[in-house]
């Protein structure tokens, strides 16, 4: 099998991408971080130590937007996750980006200081990422008014970002009432049959997620 994706189930940006293999039912072979040798042969083909970093017939392409754009281009399926049209395209890239950079990135930022166990400097990223994400979460209720998806009527690489990304950082910072819209999408997205395939295989490794994960979702 020509592509092999380096990855592990329980984070936000391989779920990004395996969503997009699994819309459109790409065969892969999934060569799972856990597994033995798996981190070593992704270390050799991208020394930066980030994932996912996928495999095609000896070709290294990193990074979730261009992993996903890549297989638009060289493995294309049914479920075109990029809009052939280039103005829409550049608004689902747009929210793709809003999403990894401010709702992702957000969230992330207490995480890796709870992983460092430094509490002080924990309570103090936890306070910044609730204020970055309140303002984050008010965008968005404005900007999905009206619409099912991230960036329109048909669901895209930018629903690919949005999914893992709002399910953890409402581990971080509850979504709340105030915004009905953006709930009710983060709903959606739960009910996607490839993101839902994501939180269940990501299910037994709740324990790594160092501010405890809440007993829902």
């Amino acid at each position: 099998m020509s592509l092999t994706l380096y990855a592990h189930p329980f984070s936000s940006y391989c779920q990004k991408v395996l969503m997009a293999l699994w819309e459109n039912e790409t065969l892969f072979t999934y060569r799972h971080l856990e597994e033995p040798g798996a981190a070593e042969e992704r270390a050799a083909l991208w020394p930066i130590g980030r994932f996912p970093v996928l495999l095609d017939d000896g070709r290294v392409i990193v990074e979730s937007s261009i992993i996903i754009e890549y297989l638009g281009l060289h493995h294309a399926g049914a479920a075109r996750l990029l809009p052939s049209d280039p103005v829409e395209a550049l608004d689902v890239r747009f929210i793709d980006r809003f999403f990894d950079n401010y709702v992702m990135a957000a969230m992330q930022k207490p995480v890796s200081e709870a992983l460092r166990g430094e509490s002080a400097r924990t309570e103090a990223a936890i306070a910044e990422a609730c204020a970055a994400l309140e303002i984050a979460y008010a965008w968005l209720e404005e900007r999905l008014s009206g619409q099912n998806w991230a960036a329109g009527e048909h669901f895209t690489m930018a629903d690919c970002a949005a999914a893992p990304s709002l399910f953890y950082a409402d581990w971080v910072h509850r979504i709340g009432p105030g915004f009905p819209i953006l709930r009710a999408y983060r709903s959606r997205l739960l009910a996607r049959p490839s993101f839902a395939r994501a939180v269940e295989e990501a299910r037994p490794y709740r324990a790594y997620f160092p501010l405890g994960a809440p007993d829902r979702d």
